[in-house]
């Protein structure tokens, strides 16, 4: 295959022909396209003198067994054009190239790795059939206490279950201090409901008390918990 340069209404000299022959390697462009048929350049000039910087344009056409490849450019000479249009012809050929590697590369998915590819799809079990909506992240559920936590965490629960007897708000102080907790939760030897001492600022402590009232019991459904006041 040889390279055809011609000329649209200009003369295309000798040495700029010798030029493209060594500007466009046929060998570099056939590891890219083993495929082609013929490679065309041609050279034409702009005549008028306010598009001087733009005067001569070059168009690189590529024919083969695939898609035709064509690459152009104008500059203020005939050389400088041909490299632009060039470094043009270059870059679509290394994309179709690898378009073409990557379409042959790939292969058949398992159904198992279906799931790794295709967001959204669905999970089967050992049957063949649709896994539950809880195991379809794959993450394991287990019971920590009264509660059900994915994964390992962050959620880190401990329950712990303590026997004591009711005590004055002076007596939960001193066991606060005693055990160096800021807060200390005790039954009220007074009230009989559950109260919790805390720390403050300094020296300052705050106290909350905790009272059933049956028709908000009815109401509403239990609350989770409760939040320190300051």
């Amino acid at each position: 295959m040889d390279i055809v340069v011609k000329g649209r209404k200009t003369e295309v000299p000798e040495r700029f022909r010798k030029h493209v022959a060594e500007k466009l390697k046929l060998e570099k462009i056939q590891r890219l396209d083993a495929k082609v048929i013929s490679l065309d350049v041609e050279v034409s000039k702009e005549p008028n003198p306010r598009q001087a910087d733009r005067c001569d344009r070059v168009e690189i056409t590529l024919r083969s067994r695939g898609p035709v490849i064509r690459a152009e450019a104008a500059a203020s000479d005939p050389y400088a054009a041909l490299d632009l249009a060039a470094e043009k012809l270059d870059a679509r050929l290394r994309k179709q190239h690898d378009k073409r590697f990557s379409r042959r590369g790939a292969r058949r998915i398992s159904a198992a790795e279906v799931p790794d590819h295709v967001p959204g799809a669905a999970t089967l079990n050992g049957n063949g059939l649709p896994a539950h909506d809880e195991d379809t992240d794959g993450v394991p559920t287990k019971k920590i206490g009264s509660l059900e936590v994915k994964g390992e965490g962050p959620l880190v629960v401990r329950e712990k279950t303590h026997v004591a007897a009711p005590m004055s708000l002076d007596q939960a102080l001193y066991e606060m201090e005693l055990v160096g907790h800021d807060f200390y939760l005790f039954v009220d030897a007074e009230t009989k409901e559950p109260s919790v001492v805390y720390r403050r600022h300094a020296y300052d402590y705050g106290v909350i008390h905790l009272s059933t009232d049956p028709m908000v019991a009815e109401a509403q459904p239990p609350a989770a918990g409760g939040t320190l006041g300051g």
